[in-house]
């Protein structure tokens, strides 16, 4: 019997493990994971929105349990962490977190699915009563307690990216003054500037003050060590709780001390199969990789469920005795703060500049229904194109209800290589409750088409 050694119990790791025993039975694999933590297979995404009340209780959160994946004769060992990849032996060594027992696990087959941690800087009173970083279901119920015990009402929150924002959100909704300090030029630093300047003037409507290009310096306490506020350079913001939003970076330590190839962002450098390059019985997916970026060719690190399920279903299918490939991302997210819905995909000026290639930008100012239709709420919509070709490169949206999803349309046309003009003529659902005559992103895509033959 073969042993396949998984470590991380989350999406790509768990779903590697399901995916690999339904193709061997435990007559044929042994399947043993390991998880340091107190939960499996569960959605980080949805944090935010358990901590702001959209979702009531925590194991809504929970896809299957331990006990459900032991049911399917996978051995998952929780409060277990793996300290030590022997690679040349094929063994792993763990530690029991609780007990603090030590064990040498040995394997034919390993996953690596170590995911990402979250960025947490080594700044003065980082580690006050208070401060908490938002990266696992136990996080969430750490800054549950403190919200619920603080008498205080104010909040704020470090960084404005994906989760930046979405927990101003929830804190906002639980009744705190929000307070988003961000070092960036707008929020939203996955967007253009000029796009990130409509969610900056959003957030300020909804009542979030957002301070850009704040470097936060240190983390002010009181005399009971709880913080007090956030400080920067300039100004000090007065905080009963703080969250960090500052983003995360692949949790490879164990993988780079075991001298296995890493790419410039930090994550596991694999092959199409997410085998691990030069590695025959070593796979790794998830948040602790690196992805072709399918519009740039180049390997880029982003962290999303989406795409830890995907690895995972490829990885199990290759360590259970069967082929798939993942081919990569065009590197499409939504988000939502409040009512202002946030998409993109593609590559931003910035990355095209980065890239080496030429190009043109559009913006259009669109509705999501027939104008006349009740309901309808404005949308901006900003497209990229290749100068040259007309290549589609990239597309952002920044409207109300009925915007984020519309991304999808474009990330499609750039999976597909798909030009500008080939895009205005897509056969779109259409009828006045959904969606003018020409959907926004094909208004964009028709314009996009003008300044492309205009820039010759």
């Amino acid at each position: 019997m073969e042993r396949l050694v998984v470590i991380g119990g989350d999406a790509a790791g768990m779903s590697a493990a399901s995916q690999a025993r339904r193709l061997k039975g435990p007559r044929e694999l042994e399947i043993v994971a390991f998880e340091r933590s107190h939960f499996t297979s569960y959605s980080a995404c949805g944090i935010p929105y358990w901590v702001g009340g959209d979702v009531t209780e925590r194991d809504e959160l929970i896809a299957r349990t331990p006990e459900e994946h032991r049911e399917r004769a996978i051995d998952v060992r929780m409060r277990t962490e793996v300290t030590e990849l022997d690679i040349a032996g094929q063994r792993v060594r763990s530690r029991d977190l609780e007990s603090g027992a030590e064990s040498w696990t040995g394997y034919d087959k390993l996953v690596l699915a170590t995911g990402a941690r979250p960025v947490r800087p080594a700044l003065p009173g980082i580690d006050a009563h208070g401060v908490h970083g938002v990266q696992t279901l136990d996080d969430g119920q750490a800054l549950l307690d403190t919200l619920r015990r603080t008498r205080g009402r104010r909040a704020v929150v470090v960084g404005a990216g994906y989760i930046g924002v979405e927990m101003a959100e929830a804190l906002l909704k639980r009744g705190f003054e929000v307070t988003v300090v961000n070092r960036g030029e707008q929020p939203m630093a996955t967007l253009d500037p000029d796009m990130g300047a409509l969610v900056h003037g959003a957030m300020d409507g909804m009542g979030i003050a957002v301070v850009n290009g704040a470097e936060v310096t240190k983390i002010l306490t009181g005399p009971d060590g709880r913080v007090r506020a956030v400080a920067t350079e300039r100004a000090e913001y007065p905080a009963d709780v703080v969250v960090l939003g500052i983003g995360v970076e692949p949790e490879t330590t164990l993988a780079g001390a075991a001298g296995l190839p890493l790419g410039v962002y930090g994550g596991l450098l694999t092959d199409l199969a997410m085998r691990v390059r030069g590695y025959e019985n070593v796979w790794a997916g998830g948040d602790c990789v690196e992805v072709l970026d399918l519009v740039s060719g180049r390997e880029r690190h982003i962290a999303l469920g989406t795409h830890a399920n995907k690895h995972g279903q490829v990885i199990g299918s290759g360590a259970g005795g069967g082929y798939a490939t993942f081919p990569g991302v065009v590197g499409t997210a939504v988000s939502k703060v409040c009512d202002l819905e946030i998409a993109r995909t593609g590559l931003r000026e910035k990355d095209a500049r980065e890239v080496g290639l030429r190009y043109v930008t559009v913006t259009v100012e669109a509705t999501s229904r027939a104008g006349y239709f009740p309901g309808a709420a404005p949308m901006t919509v900003k497209m990229l194109a290749e100068r040259r070709t007309g290549r589609l490169l990239g597309v952002q949206i920044v409207g109300r209800e009925g915007a984020a999803k519309r991304v999808d349309i474009a990330a499609v046309a750039l999976t597909a290589g798909m030009t500008v003009e080939r895009m205005t003529a897509l056969d779109l659902g259409y009828a006045p409750p959904f969606s003018p005559v020409w959907d926004p992103v094909l208004v964009a895509a028709r314009k996009a088409v003008g300044a492309v033959r205009e820039a010759g």
